[in-house]
């Protein structure tokens, strides 16, 4: 097997960690090097060959697992946060998350497989969603098939990360910015200090998560509470829209995203998927001219490729997408429920067309 580890220099590494059966095709995980030994910044897929290139990178770099110091989460997703709990078996790390994510992982620890089908099933059919798209997900409830979905016994944090905390991390100058929208707890990891290549506009380099990439657009969808509990005020979109202008403000040299490869202009990407999210709003008004589900939205809605050629798979989190731009726009008050429909359907507002 062969390990891509990229040095980015100043004791800056990143390791690309495989993702099975992903059009992504795997996650950059970083290592950075500090006085008090290595920290990693996510850690990867829960798979063997997803460990086995984790384990690989790390010599690569120069280290032993078991020089490892700690373990920084940008956010829960198994891709980022799946192997943590075997990298702190291994190496005797800390692990650190924001609260937000930390509070995701104990509801989802805390809930049965069947709770989350039956979530997603219910979800679903408020949605719109045909009955074939609903048959899977109902039969693998009766057969118990949710015991094979990732991230139900992820790994809980020993510490927690807190919004512009300067992290504890010896010759290092590591600052925590909260940017939630692609989870709650989603944070990206601005490192204070000179660009090795010194002549490189703006300060400092970012490790992005899945915030900001260098050329897709990443997954906003309503924060998922198998218990319901997190309340129809949660306007992710409204968050990541926040959350993208506050990173192009830090106007960082160079960003070290998750996935992709690094780049530098982070004010450009930020303006650019800020209109990105402007303009499939105002798309979306103009199609709720007449009432539609959000199933009946994610179909209408522009994609990179057409309705029919998305996977099963992919058309849950396309209408998971739909939902989080419908809420925006009931938040904005330009759209809002039909009365007594369902499934439920929205309209736009007279007047904001």
């Amino acid at each position: 097997m062969t390990t891509q580890v990229t040095d980015h220099r100043g004791g800056v590494w990143s390791i690309a960690v495989p993702i099975p059966d992903n059009p992504l095709g795997h996650t950059l995980v970083h290592l950075l090097e500090t006085d008090r030994g290595p920290v990693l910044i996510d850690t990867g897929w829960d798979d063997p060959d997803s460990w086995d290139a984790l384990v690989a990178g790390v010599t690569a770099c120069g280290f032993a697992l078991t020089d490892l110091h700690g373990v920084l989460i940008t956010h829960h997703h198994p891709d980022h946060h799946g192997l943590s709990a075997k990298v702190r078996e291994a190496s005797g790390a800390w692990l650190a998350m924001h609260a937000a994510d930390t509070a995701v992982v104990r509801r989802t620890r805390g809930a049965t497989p069947d709770r989350w089908l039956d979530h997603l099933i219910a979800k679903l059919a408020a949605a719109g969603a045909p009955d074939d798209h609903l048959a899977p997900l109902r039969t693998a409830r009766a057969g118990g098939g949710g015991r094979r979905m990732p991230g139900l016994r992820a790994a809980l944090p020993d510490r927690e990360i807190g919004p512009g905390e300067l992290l504890d991390l010896p010759g290092r100058r590591l600052r925590a910015i909260w940017t939630p929208g692609h989870t709650p707890g989603h944070v990206c990891l601005h490192l204070e200090e000179e660009h090795p290549a010194r002549r490189t506009p703006g300060f400092g380099r970012l490790f992005s998560g899945d915030h900001l990439l260098p050329g897709i657009t990443p997954h906003i969808g309503l924060y998922e509470d198998p218990a319901g509990s997190s309340g129809e005020a949660a306007d992710p979109l409204g968050d990541y829209l926040d959350s993208l202008e506050r990173i192009g403000r830090l106007a960082p040299a160079e960003v070290l995203p998750a996935h992709q490869h690094a780049f530098t202009d982070a004010g450009g990407r930020v303006r650019t998927l800020l209109a990105h999210h402007e303009e499939r709003l105002a798309q979306l008004r103009t199609l709720l001219s007449e009432p539609r589900t959000a199933w009946q939205l994610a179909m209408a809605m522009e994609w990179n490729r057409p309705w029919e050629q998305i996977p099963y798979g992919s058309r849950t989190i396309a209408v998971s997408e739909a939902e989080a731009h419908l809420r925006r726009l009931v938040k904005l008050g330009h759209a809002e429920c039909v009365p007594g429909s369902g499934p439920v359907r929205y309209q736009a507002v007279d007047g904001v067309r």
